[in-house]
């Protein structure tokens, strides 16, 4: 996706990005914790989704986003993870009410990835196409 000039990339596209892709990554989290509830103890069920959803979202930063510009992924790097904590507050805690919380180092790292992991792959793509101009310039 092209930046448009001074940099408004806030499109159709930025909003399925950003909320689309937000909502059904945060989605696949809470169905596959649903059923993972089911037969595994309820303090692994986090670490257990946790790759999983790590690979999802990398997949989607690289094969689905196709943005170059950084200030998008840093964009969407709030938004997915305001999707995330708003989320998680009202479909999981209040709605669940965990006996012993809900708030542990697992949600606190997935929380921290799914705000990094956009700007981790939004660095890579520009670095990228960064380093691949000057190689054509050369």
């Amino acid at each position: 996706m092209k930046e448009k000039k001074g940099n408004n990339f806030l499109t159709k596209q930025f909003y399925k990005d950003a909320f689309g892709w937000g909502f059904i990554l945060w989605f696949i989290g809470y169905i596959l914790g649903i059923m993972l509830f089911t037969v595994v103890p309820l303090s692994v069920v986090g670490w257990i989704i946790m790759p999983i959803g790590t690979i999802i979202t990398i997949w989607v930063l690289f094969k689905k986003v196709k943005a170059d510009s950084f200030q998008y992924y840093a964009l969407l790097a709030v938004i997915w993870a305001l999707i995330a904590v708003v989320f998680d507050y009202f479909f999981l805690v209040k709605a669940f009410k965990p006996a012993d919380g809900y708030y542990k180092l697992d949600v606190y790292l997935y929380y921290t990835l799914t705000f990094v992991l956009p700007l981790i792959v939004g660095w890579h793509k520009k670095w990228t196409i960064a380093n691949f101009n000057e190689d054509k310039i050369k």
